[in-house]
């Protein structure tokens, strides 16, 4: 496998395009639009370029990477390639959409279809494609150059040849570590993250504590690298409010119901980093 597709361009899929380009692989990235993709280029590049001025890369490392990446706009640009990454937005009818579409670009009926999805079953998104067996989920974690782990999961109808194909993509060629997790919402990580998180977000509603004290709590009582809230806006807050969706709609279980700020913070559009405004201020 020397090159490999990425759909989505944003904070997700530029971190996974970036690591697949360090690790010596082509990558296809292929964008909604001609303003999504050079939003997307934008973001790579810089990520590059702090990750050389942070010294972890040599100077010549983030030309050899660009060099590496095709920006698209279409599908078609992901017709000869053998394994292909999505990772739009965490919407349902978004990704079914996306592998509806790859099933018909892609040639290679052997090409396997990975999902970047953080709560969505892989049974569903795989009900798009007429090749069920070839998709799987591969969820890697923010920021993606930086985080090991990557939740490799399985359907029921999903080969033992593509579960094999995905963790060695993973592990060997990307230099993560990879997990297996049921076909279930929420997998592993966020069935036990969002929860948290959620805990967090009713303590500041209901008045217990600050959004301030609470991270100071959990990052020098807990040794937690980062508190609750200040993760929620790093992850985004629609982000976690639609994996608690996802997960209440499976299991409904109150600790997985958003709680009523969280709602009205994304209704006024503050998102966390991502718009500079969250239950902290990023703005400059």
């Amino acid at each position: 496998m020397d090159r490999i597709g990425v759909i989505g361009c944003g904070l997700m899929g530029s971190g996974i395009a970036e690591v697949c380009a360090r690790a010596g692989l082509g990558v296809v990235v292929v964008e909604r639009d001609q303003s999504a993709l050079e939003h997307g280029r934008r973001r790579l590049t810089r990520s590059l370029e702090k990750a050389r001025d942070a010294g972890k890369l040599s100077p010549e490392d983030p030309l050899a990477a660009l060099s590496r990446l095709h920006f698209s706009t279409s599908f078609d640009d992901l017709a000869d390639l053998t394994f292909v990454i999505e990772a739009v937005a965490e919407d349902e009818a978004v990704k079914l959409e996306v592998f509806r579409r790859l099933d018909e670009a892609v040639t290679d009926r052997g090409a396997i279809f990975a999902s970047n999805t953080s709560s969505i079953p892989i049974a569903t998104l795989a009900s798009a494609t007429a090749r069920p067996e070839n998709v799987v989920g591969l969820h890697f974690f923010n920021p993606v150059p930086v985080m090991r782990l990557v939740e490799v999961t399985a359907s029921l109808l999903t080969s033992e040849a593509t579960v094999h194909a995905a963790r060695t993509l993973a592990s060997e060629r990307l230099g993560k570590t990879p997990i297996a997790s049921p076909d279930r919402a929420g997998f592993v990580v966020n069935a036990l993250l969002i929860p948290y998180l959620l805990s967090a977000i009713r303590m500041v509603e209901g008045g217990v504590a600050t959004a301030e004290d609470i991270d100071t709590a959990m990052t020098l009582g807990c040794a937690h690298p980062m508190g609750p809230l200040a993760l929620t806006d790093l992850i985004g807050l629609d982000t976690t409010a639609a994996v608690a969706e996802s997960l209440y709609a499976e299991f409904r279980e109150t600790h997985y119901a958003t709680p009523p700020l969280l709602s009205r913070m994304i209704a006024a559009g503050q998102l966390g980093r991502k718009s500079g405004q969250g239950f902290y201020s990023y703005r400059k």
